[in-house]
């Protein structure tokens, strides 16, 4: 297996790492390797337009997009 060093993190997230490893029982190490394997090791699919479309909220008509007919301006030639 690879190893992994991290140089330079801010002091704020190595104590959120820190308390959130406490806070499950196990090591920083051990959950740094989770949070790693949860955002890498499965493959996010991305959605198609369509379903990207039908998961729009209906919000209304087209004719509440549609604009006033006025009559033409007058031109003078």
């Amino acid at each position: 297996m690879a190893q992994l060093i991290v140089r330079n993190l801010e002091t704020h997230i190595v104590a959120a790492l820190k308390a959130r490893a406490a806070a499950r029982g196990r090591s920083m190490e051990a959950e740094h390797r989770d949070i790693l394997r949860a955002a890498l090791d499965s493959p996010r699919r991305h959605a198609t337009l369509k379903e990207a479309l039908l998961a729009m909220p209906n919000v209304g008509t087209d004719r509440d997009f549609a604009r006033a007919r006025r009559r033409p301006r007058s031109v003078r030639l």
